[in-house]
């Protein structure tokens, strides 16, 4: 299995990203998924890859050549992509990986998971959708899902498409249980 894991490539002010992000890169690599990241040696990314590391993990980078000139590559990766672009980078993350998790970041790493979400809305990929939410960092933005199924702009099937976990074993059994979830986008 692999799973992409889309996180910030800043450590947030509080500690427990930093040991939530090693937390899941040790659980990865135990139990044998290879982690699929945007490959550069920053933030929470560089956190999550070096726990998986150093469990004996698997680690498949893929980062824009922008970041590989600014000397950001991680080096440590079994496998390197260098590709143009962001855009790029999503769409080889998407087409490498089984699933997906994400977990404290900023704009992009929502960005990623909002995308390959609405990706198995039009698309119909059934690849698992993880939120790893540590310390209730995605609380509010979880609520703000349940107002679009209430509002009528969301089927509660398609909000059920999102595994959330605040512990790694129960976000990594939920995404090997995951059950892919069909349903028209409209109402």
């Amino acid at each position: 299995m692999k799973l992409a894991i889309f996180c910030g490539s800043n450590h947030g002010h509080s500690r427990i990203y930093s040991e939530a992000a090693a937390a899941l890169g040790r659980a990865l690599a135990d139990q044998g998924i290879t982690l699929v990241f945007g490959g550069t040696s920053r933030g929470l990314m560089k956190i999550v890859a070096d726990a998986a590391c150093s469990r004996g993990g698997t680690v498949h980078g893929i980062v824009p050549q922008v970041l590989v000139d600014k000397g950001q590559l991680y080096d440590k990766l079994a496998v390197s992509e260098v590709v143009a672009s962001r855009a790029d980078r999503k769409i080889r993350m998407a087409a490498v990986a089984d699933g997906f998790i994400a977990m404290p970041g900023g704009l992009g790493t929502v960005e990623e998971l909002v995308e390959m979400w609405v990706n198995a809305q039009f698309d119909g990929h059934r690849k698992p959708l993880g939120l790893y939410n540590i310390g209730g960092f995605y609380d509010r933005f979880l609520q703000f899902l349940d107002t679009m199924v209430a509002e009528g702009f969301l089927p509660s099937q398609q909000r059920s498409m999102l595994i959330v976990a605040s512990e790694p074993k129960l976000l990594l059994d939920g995404l090997r249980n995951h059950r892919p979830v069909q349903v028209s986008k409209w109402m």
